[in-house]
C-alpha cells in the first residue's frame, strides 16, 4: 500500500497534480492524502505579533477550509475508477509550509509527494513556483513535480541526466526502476559535458554501476556535448518523446542547473513534463 501525499490550495495547478496522481496509481493501492498547509495566522499587538488562539482560528479559517476539503474529496472520489484500493483523507494543518509537509511525511508514512507548479514568470530566476523549489529542496522525500499544462500519459520514456559522479546511493534510483517495470518503460540516460572528451577512471566505473543497476530494464546512453545543461536537457527532450524527467537530489550539480536558473523562457518543457526528484532516506 503507497502513502501518497497530495498537498492542495484548491487552485488548478494542485488539482491537475491529483487528477495525475490518481491515473498513475490507478491500478495500484494507495493512500492518497489531501493536505492544505494554513498558515500560522498572527496579528499585531503594539507591533508585536501575537499567534491567534484555536477558537479564532477555527471561527475564521477552518470552517471554510473543511467545506472546500470536502468538495474536494468528492470531486476526487468520482475521479477514481479504483474505488475498492484508492484510499482518501484529508488533512488541515495549521504550519508554516515546509514544517506542515514534514509532519505529514513522518506522522502517515508517505512515500512519495506529489504536487502541481506554475511555472515562473520571466523576470523571476527559477521554472517552479516557490512552494514546489521549497519542497523539492528542504523537504527529504522523493517528490513528482506536475507542470501547470501536463496530463497524464503512460510514461513509455524517461530520461535521467547524470554527470556520472554518483554522489548517492544507487538505490536512491529504484522508484525509477519501479516505474519502468511497471509502465514497461525505457530509460533515456543522459550525459552532458560542455566540449567532447572522454570519461575519467572514476566515471567509468559510474557508468558501469549504472549498467549494472539497470541491465534487468530497457535502457540507453546518452551523450551530449552543450555549453548549458538545460539547453542540452530542452534539446533532448525535444527530439524524443519524453513522459517524464528524474534527478537526484543529491546530485546538486546538475540539480540546480536544470531547475534553478534565469533562462526560464528559452526552457518549454517545465510547463508539460512532470518531473520526479529522488530523495536518499535517512
Amino acid at each position: 500500500m503507497k502513502n501518497i501525499l497530495l498537498p492542495t490550495d484548491f487552485s488548478e495547478n494542485s488539482w491537475n497534480a491529483i487528477k495525475y496522481a490518481i491515473s498513475f496509481f490507478e491500478n495500484q493501492d494507495c493512500n492518497f492524502y489531501l493536505l492544505h498547509v494554513k498558515p500560522i495566522r498572527t496579528i499585531e499587538f503594539n507591533d508585536d505579533p501575537l499567534i491567534m488562539i484555536q477558537s479564532d482560528i477555527d471561527l475564521l479559517d477552518v470552517k471554510p477550509i473543511k467545506q472546500e476539503l470536502r468538495k474536494l474529496l468528492k470531486r476526487v472520489i468520482e475521479l477514481s475508477t479504483n474505488k475498492l484500493n484508492h484510499h482518501f483523507y484529508t488533512i488541515i494543518e495549521e504550519n508554516f509550509f515546509i514544517d506542515g509537509i514534514r509532519k505529514n511525511i513522518e506522522e502517515k508514512q508517505i512515500d512519495l509527494i506529489i504536487m502541481g507548479t506554475k511555472g515562473a514568470s520571466g523576470l523571476e530566476k527559477i521554472i517552479l513556483g516557490s512552494n514546489a523549489a521549497d519542497v523539492i529542496t528542504k523537504v527529504k522525500c522523493n517528490t513528482l513535480i506536475i507542470p501547470e499544462n501536463a496530463t497524464f500519459t503512460v510514461p513509455t520514456e524517461i530520461a535521467y541526466p547524470t554527470d556520472f559522479s554518483l554522489s548517492h546511493n544507487l538505490q536512491v534510483l529504484q522508484p525509477v526502476a519501479e516505474i519502468i517495470e511497471r509502465f514497461k518503460a525505457s530509460l533515456r540516460i543522459i550525459h552532458i559535458s560542455k566540449r567532447k572528451m572522454e570519461l575519467n577512471e572514476d566515471e567509468k566505473q559510474n557508468k558501469e554501476l549504472l549498467e549494472d543497476f539497470f541491465n534487468p530494464y530497457p535502457y540507453s546512453f546518452h551523450n551530449l556535448t552543450n555549453k548549458k545543461v538545460e539547453d542540452a536537457v530542452q534539446c533532448f527532450i525535444e527530439s524524443r518523446a519524453i513522459n517524464m524527467v528524474c534527478m537526484v537530489a543529491k546530485n546538486i550539480h546538475y540539480f540546480q542547473q536544470i531547475l534553478f536558473h534565469s533562462k526560464v523562457e528559452n526552457i518549454s518543457y517545465h510547463v508539460n513534463i512532470p518531473f520526479l526528484v529522488l530523495h536518499e532516506k535517512n
